[in-house]
């Protein structure tokens, strides 16, 4: 297994739960919950079962139908089924895919009572109506989610820590990295933003460097995301898959604040409200929310009707982009590589970016405002964070993000950003292919650093 950052959170769970809660990783589908769950089973615990709900052999179903009100005899027979010992507070059982069946969920509360042993809970879609209709969320259940891969895990995959480590140092010391150093971080970030961080894709990657491979297995990934949408989005479906197929195209404009009106002529955001919201609970997507009046509590002023819609991981928007086609050759990644093909590269490196903040942790906020009859008072901030400022005491303010794709590039709905809002401006964040700079409040980092915010 590749090291994930997640396996640390996980290993503080466990020390803080001390057997109270149960942990429920959510991602979407072969984001890699199962074996992170695993990895930390083996690590953490003397003996683990992992209970594979996606595969259920009817005498493991009836197990837990038949005698869950008797802990004793369900937890005899599971140890005899998968011939594992179990050792009370030093084992894990792990409930995979457990929305393929929310009558274990709903045991979580009693087991958790119990208190003989820990318990893990992996699953894709588990908030979707259908999955939880005819049960009760445990309170004693904390959720936990799983992202694809950030930049730096993916350097850390591509034998590439010693770098990864330097970028962390020069952005923390505010130093710029060594020209050769920078240039390779470069090139890296640019084959990040076409493999993803899916970790199929990346193992694809870094055994065989073959774009086309990756992108045979990316395709496949989307398929699955397109079979989900026919089991489980209901009669959403219609709406879900209109988004789902013209994300390419709303990233791929100048301003990628989402159109309905290119579903149809007559939607309303009342209407797709759903739509979004099946494809953000399945992890597809990553909603970017309008901060109309921002604050350092972003959510206080979110505009529900205007947002921009990402792609969870920017390699499946890559495929997802040549899907006109059955197959993207391998050549035609590596003319993406070197800027040789004419692309609107903006797409993918803002969905990239949105990506290392939802990594990160960070709900995604930006701010459009436009003034027909004064256009000078119109400007768009690609994201917003609440950061530290250290011209404030280090108190939080609102620092505005704009991500540039190109070397040349203008920076004015920053200065209007600021001359608007004052004193609840932090620092000022421009993410661009080149050099660390400075400039008063304003910070320029190169965007392999996008994770480090």
């Amino acid at each position: 297994m590749f090291q994930r950052k997640a396996l640390k959170r996980l290993k503080a769970w466990k020390q803080q739960a001390d057997g109270r809660e149960a942990l429920l990783i959510e991602g979407a589908r072969r984001v890699g919950k199962s074996t992170l769950a695993e990895t930390f089973a083996k690590e953490e615990y003397r003996s683990y079962i992992l209970i594979d709900f996606a595969r259920l052999p009817k005498d493991v179903k009836a197990i837990f139908e038949e005698q869950q009100n008797d802990f004793d005899t369900l937890f005899m027979l599971l140890s005899a089924y998968y011939q594992v010992q179990l050792h009370e507070r030093d084992s894990l059982i792990i409930f995979d895919e457990v929305q393929q069946f929310p009558h274990a969920r709903g045991l979580i509360k009693y087991l958790v009572a119990d208190g003989r042993y820990d318990y893990m809970e992996t699953g894709s879609l588990v908030s979707i109506k259908k999955n939880v209709r005819d049960i009760v969320i445990p309170s004693e259940e904390r959720k936990f989610e799983l992202n694809p891969f950030d930049f730096e895990e993916f350097c850390w995959a591509m034998n590439e820590k010693a770098l990864s480590d330097a970028i962390r140092l020069s952005y923390e010391q505010q130093k710029p990295l060594p020209d050769a150093l920078h240039k390779r971080a470069i090139r890296l970030w640019r084959e990040y933003m076409l493999v993803g961080g899916m970790p199929q894709a990346v193992s694809e990657y870094v055994e065989s460097r073959n774009f086309a491979k990756v992108d045979y297995i990316k395709r496949g990934i989307l398929d699955l995301y397109r079979e989900d949408i026919g089991k489980f989005s209901g009669t959403e479906e219609a709406r879900v898959r209109a988004i789902f197929d013209t994300i390419p195209s709303q990233l791929s404009k100048h301003e990628k604040k989402f159109t309905l009106a290119s579903l149809h002529k007559d939607a309303r955001s009342r209407t797709y409200e759903n739509a979004f919201s099946w494809l953000s609970d399945a992890r597809i997507v990553n909603i970017c929310r309008n901060s109309t009046d921002p604050h350092v509590g972003l959510r206080l002023n979110e505009d529900n009707s205007s947002f921009k819609c990402y792609m969870a991981d920017t390699g499946l928007l890559v495929s997802q982009t040549f899907m006109d086609r059955t197959e993207t050759p391998d050549s035609v990644y590596r003319d993406i590589l070197f800027d040789k093909l004419n692309l609107n590269e903006g797409m993918l490196v803002e969905n990239a970016v949105a990506q290392q903040l939802r990594a990160n942790g960070r709900t995604l906020f930006f701010f459009s405002q436009y003034d027909k009859r004064d256009t000078q008072n119109s400007m768009e901030i690609d994201f917003l964070i609440t950061k530290e400022y250290p011209d404030a005491a280090m108190k939080p303010r609102i620092s505005p993000i704009e991500v540039k794709s190109s070397n040349r590039y203008g920076t004015a709905s920053l200065k209007k950003y600021r001359q608007k809002f004052g004193k609840r401006v932090g620092t000022e964040y421009v993410l661009h292919p080149r050099q660390m700079a400075f400039s008063e409040n304003r910070v320029s980092l190169p965007l392999y650093m996008a994770w480090c915010l």
